[in-house]
């Protein structure tokens, strides 16, 4: 049989480093899995995005993160993360996802794309960046459809339509009507949304009211068509002329991979996984949550500076119950 890890942690994110730094500064054998690069889902963000959160807030295990703004920059916090992994030597498998979680009397089987391990304890830090939330209309599939934005280049001169009211849909409608493409927001409750970047709101607001940028409030997208896209607004349906969607509306955790290993989901809308939060311990004895995917869809509750934490209170949570074990 291979090694036995003390634990597995699944996810390479901001959460999922800092549970490996915990577990290695109190002499625990870990390894963390992920299916993409260094912080995956930092790394998929849009490339000019700036954090709400200051540079200190995003820190883990008290390492200084310095930017040139207090609200650094998405590359700047790749260049944080990263260099955290390589300088302390993170035991850190990139590039392999995970296909599935076995559960034994008192061990876990992690499988991957590559290869597989055994450990006592697993730790899910896996994010809510992987799946987007459809809007369930005809067209949504087709390729100038995207849920996720990257660069405003791409969208110069284009007639491009954003669903959505917060901060990844604003950002991308300022970016792109910024390198020259015509924008059109389609909102579906009264406003921009409340959580919006205070700095970012006004602006927004101010170009609506200019008409540099459209909005349509209380609207939703009907269909979309290779080059249209038809709402239903309070004044009727209305056709636009299209070239690019930009759907973004938010994402979800991957409730399908928490239920096959066995985590319990709460029957109402949200979602949320039952754990217990003095320990982070799911009602699956050795698997715990970190991170964002404590909150199911309320995805907006958790994030790197309120959920670093958990990093510390899984490991001694851990750390406790291996005690508990030599004194039986």
């Amino acid at each position: 049989m291979s090694q036995v890890y003390d634990i597995l942690i699944v996810g390479g994110g901001p959460i999922g480093i800092a549970c490996g730094l915990e577990a290695k500064k109190k002499g625990l054998s870990y390894i963390i899995i992920e299916k993409g690069p260094i912080v995956n889902s930092l790394f998929n963000y849009p490339i000019n995005m700036q954090f709400f959160s200051s540079s200190e807030k995003l820190e883990i295990d008290d390492i200084p993160f310095i930017s040139k703004e207090a609200k650094p920059k998405r590359n700047e916090a790749l260049e944080y993360y990263r260099r955290i992994v390589t300088s302390n030597k993170l035991n850190i498998h990139l590039f392999e996802k995970v296909t599935g979680v076995q559960k034994f009397q008192d061990s876990f089987l992690v499988e991957t794309t590559k290869d597989q391990y055994h450990g006592k304890n697993v730790i899910v830090a896996t994010g809510f960046y992987d799946l987007p939330n459809k809007i369930n209309v005809p067209g949504e599939d087709l390729p100038k459809v995207s849920h996720y934005y990257k660069d405003p280049h791409f969208y110069a001169s284009q007639k491009l339509a954003v669903i959505g009211a917060s901060n990844s849909a604003i950002d991308a409608a300022l970016e792109c009507w910024r390198k020259g493409a015509e924008v059109t927001l389609i909102i579906r409750g009264p406003e921009v949304g409340q959580r919006v970047k205070y700095w970012v709101r006004p602006d927004i607001i101010n170009r609506i009211e200019e008409g540099s940028i459209k909005a349509y409030y209380n609207s939703t997208v009907k269909e979309i068509t290779d080059n249209t896209v038809i709402i239903d607004s309070p004044e009727g349906s209305v056709t636009l002329e299209n070239d690019f969607v930009l759907a973004l509306t938010g994402y979800m955790p991957n409730f399908e991979f928490l239920e096959q290993l066995g985590i319990r989901l709460s029957a109402d809308e949200k979602r949320l996984p039952e754990y217990d939060q003095k320990t982070m311990e799911t009602n699956v004895d050795g698997l715990f949550l970190a991170g964002v995917i404590c909150g199911g869809m309320e995805t907006h509750k958790w994030f790197i500076e309120n959920s670093r934490i958990h990093a510390k209170i899984i490991v001694k949570a851990i750390l406790d119950k291996m005690q508990l074990v030599e004194e039986s």
